[in-house]
């Protein structure tokens, strides 16, 4: 594959797949594969997920409200390159001239920490490694600090351009959560659309746990050049070798859109496809009325570190 050294992106270019992962966005900003965007804003660590009605009964979003804050406003505070094992500097010019044109490498990994506005602060650190075949493997881990309230989630959160038509996963059939898996039956299933669990009040929904992939598929685009195209592309989110299962939720909202609507027909058109990977999940609990805490074997605790690998394939 081919490196090009920018000193706003660095981009990576292949058979059939071009990356850009930028300096300034604090993240990648275009995964482009056979020309179709994958990518509307830079990913972002996922800490918050939208409250559901048994959360409001027993008060974890009171407890936990600094992480609402967090998912929305983590800032990138320090970015690393590494092309075949080697560390890169920053390339900037007039330096990254000396290239004299694309460089060829076997890896290039791209590595962003953000810092996230919780007390006392705390970091996710985020690393892509993109090989010759488009493959980009992705390792999140988080830094636990003593004194942070449980996490609703971890995950990462892909924000892309249009609406899915839909996805096809490998993993537990149905809607499932660390607390209700037992009634989901290993397989592979198809979802059309991106459902939302039609709750009198929006809430987290759409979960699904133990997965090994999960296939998203489009058939439009942004650019104006192809948009009378509808043929269906897709992207594949992948269980990393050696590594757990993942959880998954494919949704038209972010969890602050949904936590911000009291019906559903407060709920935003559909515009986007949101995808959260995530390498961890609380429970909904539910055991008396919607009102006592998940049992402390459902909980994710922030004063531990967690860590969680995936891989995105072409």
């Amino acid at each position: 594959m081919e490196i090009i050294f920018g000193d706003v992106v660095t981009g990576v270019h292949g058979d059939d797949f071009e990356y850009l992962f930028s300096w300034q966005a604090g993240g990648p900003v275009s995964f482009k594969v056979d020309g179709r965007e994958w990518l509307y804003r830079a990913p972002r660590p996922a800490v918050w997920r939208a409250t559901t009605d048994n959360d409001r009964g027993n008060g974890f979003p009171i407890k936990s409200a600094m992480w609402l804050g967090a998912d929305m406003f983590a800032a990138c505070s320090k970015t690393e390159l590494s092309v075949d094992g080697e560390t890169v500097a920053k390339p900037l010019s007039p330096d990254n001239n000396a290239y004299g044109g694309p460089v060829q490498a076997e890896t290039m990994t791209m590595t962003y920490t953000y810092t996230l506005p919780v007390v006392p602060a705390t970091t996710v650190t985020v690393a892509y490694t993109v090989t010759p075949d488009g493959a980009i493997g992705v390792t999140v881990h988080y830094e636990g600090k003593e004194g942070l309230p449980e996490l609703p989630a971890f995950g990462l959160r892909f924000i892309m351009p249009t609406p899915a038509k839909g996805f096809t996963y490998e993993g537990l059939s149905g809607e499932t959560y660390p607390d209700r898996m037992a009634g989901g039956e290993p397989g592979e299933y198809t979802v059309e659309g991106m459902p939302v669990t039609p709750y009198l009040v929006p809430q987290d929904c759409g979960m699904h746990m133990r997965t090994k992939r999960v296939m998203v598929t489009r058939d439009a685009v942004l650019d104006n050049s192809r948009r009378d195209e509808r043929d269906e592309f897709s992207l594949t989110f992948a269980q990393a070798e050696g590594a757990e299962p993942f959880a998954f939720s494919c949704l038209p909202y972010t969890p602050e859109e949904i936590e911000n609507a009291t019906h559903h027909n407060e709920l935003p058109p559909v515009r986007r496809t949101v995808l959260t990977v995530c390498g961890a999940v609380r429970g909904v609990g539910g055991i008396d009325s919607w009102g006592s805490d998940v049992r402390p074997d459902f909980h994710i605790d922030a004063q531990q570190d967690h860590e969680f690998t995936f891989v995105i394939k072409p």
